[in-house]
């Protein structure tokens, strides 16, 4: 019985700092695994990654002569061996977390958001066709409302299959500022061939020609599909 509760007594001496590494740890994994490309814009990596590191600098100061000297007192004299229910639960959550990787639905998220693209850089409007993203060719089919202009121009863009509501399949990517919480969906028509769209949420890249088509009485652009190809899901799925 001795050893049992020295031993509980050391585990739960050392829970602040398990608990500190293990978020340090999930944090810096995170980045390195790619699971943080599927939540997050990439310019916003590098804070995540620093609140990572500086997690486990904390958790190995901990038991450095300075940290233990830091400790608050109701730390340093714990000895029941009872580690706070809190700390069990932001344990959980990180094992969670770890154990059950993102796996978000673009197509399901894309359908509940509003679709007003914030502002991109005029470098599109210079590139030749085949070269434009599919985001690069909504924001200038926006700024430019006659499609025609664009009829017969080459087309080579990628993205996942949305469906929305009432809509035919588009091809569509996700812009974010910061996060999904703000992601906007960019999405272009697509005449599939046969009238048949692949599955929602299918990553494709499509070459074909953007032509103009009669859609409700408006004059809208409709990508003409030549060759389509199944790919997996990019590395980094959301755009800026």
């Amino acid at each position: 019985m001795g050893q049992s509760a020295a031993f509980v007594r050391g585990v739960a001496a050392m829970a602040p700092s398990l608990l500190l590494a293990l978020w340090g740890w999930l944090l810096l994994w995170s980045g390195w695994s790619g699971r943080l490309s599927l939540l997050l814009r990439e310019a916003f990596h590098p804070l995540v990654n620093l609140a990572g590191a500086l997690l486990l600098a904390l958790a190995v100061l901990w038991w450095l002569p300075i940290g233990r000297r830091r400790r608050p007192q109701a730390l340093r004299s714990r000895a029941s061996g009872v580690v706070p229910w809190h700390w069990l639960l932001s344990a959980g959550a990180a094992a969670a977390v770890l154990a059950f990787p993102p796996a978000p639905s673009f197509s399901d998220l894309a359908a509940t958001r509003p679709t007003a693209l914030p502002e991109g850089p005029s470098l599109m409007f210079h590139l030749p066709p085949e070269q434009r993203s599919l985001t690069e060719w909504v924001r200038l089919l926006r700024s430019q409302p006659d499609p025609a202009l664009h009829d017969g121009s080459p087309v080579r863009i990628s993205g996942f299959v949305l469906e929305r509501a009432g809509e035919p399949p588009q091809l569509a990517r996700l812009l974010v500022r910061c996060c999904l919480a703000d992601a906007t969906p960019a999405g272009l028509d697509v005449a599939w061939p046969g009238g048949v769209a692949p599955a929602v949420n299918q990553w494709l890249e499509i070459e074909g020609t953007m032509t103009v088509k009669n859609v409700e009485g408006r004059q809208r652009p409709v990508v003409v599909p030549e060759r389509i190809k199944p790919i997996p899901r990019p590395d980094r799925p959301l755009e800026p």
